[in-house]
């Protein structure tokens, strides 16, 4: 064997593994600080709304998506009907993918004349699961949020709207909910200021080496799974801060802001990337979903799995963000 040639492998294998041992490193995070937690004595009725969505759509319906279609409509009769019981005007907002009629849950909150909104969205469709995490807890902390945020005075529009076809096999393309939504906003003559996407907002751990992350992001963020990240691109990043801020002023729940480029593998992952797409800035709030959550697109993901009150803790924090974004009336 050539000399020269097994010097130069060896070189190729050590630069490897210390590449492959770097990204690995750096995938986890790196501050082992346990974060103090307070009870929170306005988050119980939250607590309990937010528990009886997750079980509905996650128990009583189940999966939803395309292939399970009877459920994915009894979901999205029941978002519409949870919006009008909010005393919000609710509508559907249908499209067709190869003969089926799919349906954007649209709700309006008026507060002048305007068609200037900012929206808080999630999908409700579910990956082949019951998708509690995924994505229920997003649906329940929008309806939570639409009740709490009619009694308050408002100085914007707010558009609440549930998605349908985020998972597979829409995912990603012209036909995901949230990219018909954007385009059909632009013919009615709808502004989306910008988005507020709730992508899995439940799952929560206190345990060493709980949380993952992309690779070189571990450094800079806790190593358990106790915070909600809001996550979004360069051009979004006044957002971020507003909701971060927000949900920071909360006692029980830790926060991460990330604002990173939007091609970035693993942050474009859900609603909001359709919005950045059309330039729109949006957030997305999340527990970080396959970096934490070990459910995450099993069988296994129910509500017995997730953290309620902290959950409750989320939402009334991402309530006092709108406030902040809508301004004085």
């Amino acid at each position: 064997m050539n000399i020269g040639f097994l010097k130069y492998f060896i070189r190729l294998l050590l630069a490897a593994g210390v590449s492959v041992f770097f990204v690995v490193v750096t995938s986890f995070g790196w501050n082992f600080f346990l974060r103090p937690r307070q009870a929170m004595a306005d988050a119980g009725s939250t607590a309990q709304g937010l528990k009886e969505t997750v079980q509905y759509l996650s128990g009583e319906v189940g999966v939803r998506n395309r292939a399970h279609f009877d459920a994915l409509e009894k979901a999205a009769q029941y978002i519409e009907r949870s919006f009008r019981e909010a005393g919000l005007p609710a509508e559907s907002w249908d499209y067709e993918v190869q003969g089926q009629r799919f349906s954007n849950i649209v709700a309006k909150y008026r507060t002048n004349d305007s068609q200037d909104y900012i929206l808080v969205g999630a999908h409700y469709d579910s990956c082949f699961n019951p998708g509690a995490d995924d994505n229920a807890s997003g649906v329940a902390g929008v309806l939570s949020l639409a009740r709490s945020l009619k009694r308050e005075r408002l100085g914007s529009n707010v558009l609440f709207v549930a998605f349908t076809n985020e998972e597979p096999p829409f995912f990603q393309t012209s036909d995901m909910g949230s990219r018909v939504f954007v385009l059909a906003a632009k013919e009615r003559k709808i502004t989306v200021r910008s988005a507020v996407i709730l992508e899995m907002i439940g799952f929560y751990s206190d345990r060493l080496f709980s949380q993952k992350y992309l690779p070189l992001m571990g450094p800079f963020y806790s190593n358990r799974g106790d915070f909600i990240a809001v996550v979004g691109d360069f051009k979004s990043r006044g957002l971020v801060d507003v909701v971060a801020r927000a949900l920071q002023k909360r006692n029980m729940t830790g926060t991460a802001a990330i604002v990173a480029p939007g091609g970035m593998p693993g942050i474009s992952f859900s609603d909001h990337a359709s919005f950045w797409a059309a330039g729109i800035p949006a957030v997305m709030v999340t527990d970080t979903a396959y970096l934490r959550n070990p459910y995450y697109h099993r069988q296994t993901d129910t509500a017995d799995k997730l953290d309620f009150l902290r959950m409750a803790d989320v939402v009334e924090g991402l309530k006092g963000a709108i406030v902040r974004l809508s301004g004085k009336p």
